[in-house]
């Protein structure tokens, strides 16, 4: 099938070179000095207006390139902070000398994301966020993905150092399948997860071009996914930014954290760039990362099924659970461990169960009964039989001991990618492309479980031919899980090893919770109190227990941290998931004399799921999954070009789900020169990812399975047919009556699962919006929006009874929410030219949630009010320059698979100032995130975010 498409990707390569090679070209060249200095000015943008045909001058300011735009036609000529100037093409033009001048002006950038068009962001029909280069270099975050939390709306979920999760407009989570993130057109998803993995394949701040962002949804133009938002970020060009270029970042992160001290950090960015006479070019980056990641340590007390606090810790609840600690998910009833060891020395010596009981039945003091047992082997259920036959056993859960976070997952962060790119120009406007990714790294991600990531990598590789109106693409992303592993089963297993939990048939007093159960009795027979009793009944069971940094520990660590799941010896992921995609687009609009605007495209996907049966239900069976879809876009501007109304849509098809069409509809109406009003009506979806759909994981240390909302899958575990799980509410209520030694079956509810089993999510997007400048020093953005889902996708939590077991094994599994889900919000955000290169920025969003099912899980995961201020200066005096940025966000609770709980408000400081040396083409920055290191956490379960300062030295940045 690969083979298929990738053949069918050349031949219409040919045919659309064979289509347009023979257009003729019109050769144009020139220079650009600054008005005032004289001075050429490097990166200047060329551009053939209402397309993206273009250059940008290099390091003497001289530029030059062709196009087959017919005669006659306007050139544009733009540069931050300077006025664009238009000069008129006739013909072949050579030596055009262009002076720009120095002015302060807003809202001229031109995006292309919003329509797949180019189009000034003033006009953009739905709202768009923007970073471009020069923002880029003034920067406080220690990275241009650090610093979207900046933009208008938009949020991040800090899991680790490397590991971050951008969400806009509400549902955010760790791991965000309802945002889509594009590299130069390729979608930046680890394909066996369906999100991306923080940048770890992205782009290095030396290489970033432009970023551009559309809150909310965008499967109209972009296909499935993004139903909360999109990202595109797109890389230099070697063809106008050329020569080397490196960055070197160190600094220091811990302060004040008493679980590390002060650690270093360092990183290293590096592009190479060379064109040869305009036709042939090549491009290069390398990156390297190292660092000691933050530390997640909550060790709050936290029921699981409940999903809420209980009170107590280690030392005063026997069944303890800790957030960040793993291996104590593992629990038992003490009072049926109880019954259990009666029952089988009841079995194995009638007699001597009978004497005790006749004893104990006669009054005689325990001390007396132990005296007289001396030596005999039916003294260790002395305690356990003198328990239960005066009722002081209670059924109460105890939990294994665990282990902190700390002590199982890896740290020592690291984060090491590169690239590399072939370029050829076939003509003047037709350009072919090759280009290779590979990223690797160490990080951590939270999921339904803390995992860590060592040594996971994802490769990309692409071939691409583009012109002026068209493209046509293929890639390949190749997802490798490296050496990673899920925490809490290692911690579980890790227990396991020093002592299983139960003991064989031949010894059953040997298991973990039988030497609980037995010591407790007989500790609280010889007159030891409750809680002195769970002491020294862990003490017992303890005995023996693998102590972090002791050989018999990382022996035991490393044993099952190099097994797989599927061998059930042992932590380990073996994922080699890959994704294949191909895509063309054709823009109409110049073959139409731009009378009207029409786009249409197209695209296939394959997803092969390939984890051994370490993720997926793929141990014995591969497991491919197709989509495919088309679209089209019309636009038009009318009534004196004061209204540009643009409809669009799109089909799309995947093997386990129906079409789907998701329209668009649009319109601009410009008020006044520079300020428009927008509405719009847009439609997303997604697809169940493929965990959605195939997941068959054990997490929780073992204590739940997660399995995919397929009908096959729910078939698997006959959860349709003869073994219908129970609700959670009911388990738990069943759990209660348990306790209190009166068992009530009846109390067991019937989950009943849609028998069409999951089914994709949608959502119906109404906004409107004002962009304008009042004046040319003030530019505003404001919008409000209104969210309508259907079949929104969530989880359940349910029981299966098999057999004796007890606890009943527990599930997740994503299913639709049966009622409708709404959500609304609106953002305002300003920029303010102060005088002197002095530049106010600040932003406010608010997001609410509004309509809920009875049977939804809260998981909004998104603060009502968060707001952004910025001040800066590239200039304050000759060669130096600052920037200051300020966020505040409100408290709000966190629901998700692994945690739920309450993520307080916090405030951040981000700053930098800039010594900009122009003799040797470089700057000195000195900055730091988080300045005033108040740790805090944006998603609950994960590490708190302390400070992070450092210096760097970038030279032709």
């Amino acid at each position: 099938m690969s083979k298929m498409f990738t053949n069918a990707i050349f031949t219409l390569l040919f045919c659309i070179t064979g289509l347009t090679v023979s257009a003729q070209s019109v050769l144009i060249s020139g220079s650009v000095i600054d008005k005032l200095t004289r001075e050429p000015i490097l990166g200047v943008g060329i551009t053939v207006k209402g397309t993206t045909s273009g250059t940008a001058t290099d390091a003497n300011g001289r530029y030059s390139f062709s196009t087959t735009r017919k005669a006659p036609f306007s050139l544009v000529i733009s540069f931050l902070g300077y006025a664009s100037v238009e000069r008129e093409i006739t013909g072949n033009t050579s030596g055009i000398m262009t002076e720009l001048e120095q002015v302060a002006i807003l809202g001229q950038e031109v995006v292309i994301s919003a329509s797949r068009t180019p189009e000034r962001i003033l006009e953009s029909p739905v709202s768009v966020e923007r970073m471009g280069q020069s923002a880029v270099k003034e920067l406080s975050a220690p990275s241009f993905y650090d610093a979207l939390t900046n933009m208008k709306g938009v949020e991040i979920s800090t899991q680790s150092l490397t590991f971050k999760s951008i969400n806009t407009r509400g549902f955010n989570s760790n791991g965000n399948n309802r945002f889509n993130q594009f590299v130069d057109g390729m979608d930046n998803q680890a394909p066996g997860l369906n999100f991306s993995v923080g940048n770890i394949i992205g782009l290095s701040d030396l290489d970033v071009d432009n970023v551009e962002l559309l809150p909310g949804a965008s499967s109209a133009l972009y296909g499935a996914g993004g139903i909360n938002g999109t990202m595109l970020m797109t890389s230099k060009s070697p063809f106008n930014y050329q020569g080397p270029s490196f960055s070197f970042k160190t600094g220091v992160n811990h302060l004040n954290d008493d679980n590390t001290g002060n650690q270093q950090f360092n990183q290293l960015d590096v592009r190479m760039a060379k064109a040869w006479n305009n036709k042939f070019a090549v491009k290069a980056t390398f990156s390297f990362l190292q660092a000691k990641d933050w530390q997640a340590d909550n060790d709050s007390n936290f029921d699981r099924a409940a999903r809420t606090f209980k009170s107590g810790d280690r030392a005063s609840d026997p069944n303890y659970d800790g957030i960040n600690v793993y291996g104590d998910e593992v629990n038992a009833n003490l009072l049926l461990a109880a019954r259990s060891l009666a029952g089988g020395f009841a079995a194995q010596s009638p007699a001597g169960y009978a004497l005790i009981n006749n004893l104990i039945n006669a009054n005689v003091p325990f001390n007396t009964i132990k005296t007289n047992l001396a030596g005999s082997p039916a003294l260790p259920f002395l305690g356990v039989l003198y328990g239960l036959n005066k009722g002081t056993i209670a059924s109460q859960s105890v939990s294994r001991t665990g282990y902190n976070e700390a002590n199982l997952v890896d740290y020592d962060t690291q984060s090491l990618k590169a690239s590399g790119s072939l370029h050829y120009k076939l003509t003047p406007t037709i350009e072919a492309i090759a280009h290779a990714a590979w990223g690797t790294g160490t990080s951590v991600y939270t999921g339904s479980d803390r995992y860590s990531l060592r040594n996971f990598s994802i490769g990309q590789f692409k071939l691409e031919l583009k012109g002026e109106d068209f493209f046509v693409r293929g890639y390949t992303t190749q997802e490798r899980s490296g050496d990673s592993y899920i925490s809490s089963i290692l911690g579980s297993f890790i227990n396991e090893a020093y002592r299983p939990s139960s003991g064989p048939a031949s010894d059953p007093t040997s298991g973990w919770f039988a030497q609980y159960a037995l010591a407790y009795g007989n500790a609280l027979g010889g007159g030891a109190n409750n809680d002195a009793a769970h002491a020294a009944a862990r003490g017992v069971a303890d005995q023996g227990r693998f102590m972090p940094g002791t050989p018999q520990f990382e022996t035991a660590k490393s044993g099952i941290i190099n097994n797989t799941i599927s061998s059930g010896l042992g932590a380990k992921f073996d994922d080699k998931t890959n994704l294949y995609h191909y895509e063309g687009l054709y823009n109409f609009s110049n073959a139409l004399n731009n009378v009207v605007e029409v786009q249409v495209g197209g695209s296939y996907r394959i997803y092969q799921l390939r984890s051994g049966g370490t993720i997926f239900d793929d141990l014995n069976d591969k497991i491919d999954i197709n989509e495919y879809g088309a679209f089209a876009q019309v636009a038009k501007k009318l009534f004196n070009e004061k209204f540009k109304l643009s409809l669009s849509g799109r089909y799309d098809k995947s093997t386990n789900f129906e079409g789907r069409f998701t329209p668009r509809i649009s319109g601009v109406y410009t008020v006044a020169p520079n300020n428009n009003i927008r509405l719009s009506y847009q439609t997303g979806y997604r697809n169940p990812t493929t965990q959605n759909q195939y997941i068959d994981l054990s997490v929780a240390g073992g204590r739940q399975r997660l399995i995919g909302g397929l009908p096959e899958m729910l078939d698997k575990y006959k959860m349709l047919t003869t073994m219908k799980p129970y609700t959670d509410v009911s388990y738990r209520a069943y759990d209660a009556s348990l306790a209190v030694g009166a068992p009530n079956p009846a109390l067991l509810k019937t989950y009943e699962f849609d028998p069409r089993g999951i089914r994709p999510e949608s959502v119906q997007s109404y906004e409107v919006g004002y962009k304008g400048l009042l004046g040319p020093k003030f530019l505003i953005d404001a919008y409000a929006y209104y969210n309508k889902y259907k079949d929104f996708i969530t989880a359940v939590e349910v029981y299966q009874q098999q057999g004796s077991t007890y606890p009943f094994p527990k599930f997740g599994v994503p299913v639709n929410a049966t009622g409708k889900v709404t959500s609304y919000g609106a953002a305002l955000g300003i920029d303010y030219l102060l005088g002197k290169n002095y530049n106010l920025s600040g932003n406010v969003s608010y997001n609410e949630i509004g309509d809920l099912p009875a049977d939804y899980l809260n998981d909004f995961n998104t603060p009502k009010v968060r707001y952004n201020l910025g001040l800066g200066n590239k200039e304050i005096i000759k060669n130096f320059g600052f920037n200051v940025n300020f966020r505040w966000q409100d408290e709000f609770f966190w629901n998700s698979s692994f945690a739920s709980g309450t993520v307080p408000a916090f405030t951040t400081i981000d700053a930098q100032v800039n010594l900009k040396i122009p003799s040797v083409n470089s700057m000195v920055k000195v900055g730091g995130s988080n300045i005033l290191n108040k740790y805090y956490i944006t998603s609950y379960g994960n590490p708190a975010v302390g400070a992070l300062y450092y210096i760097s030295y970038t030279f032709n940045p």
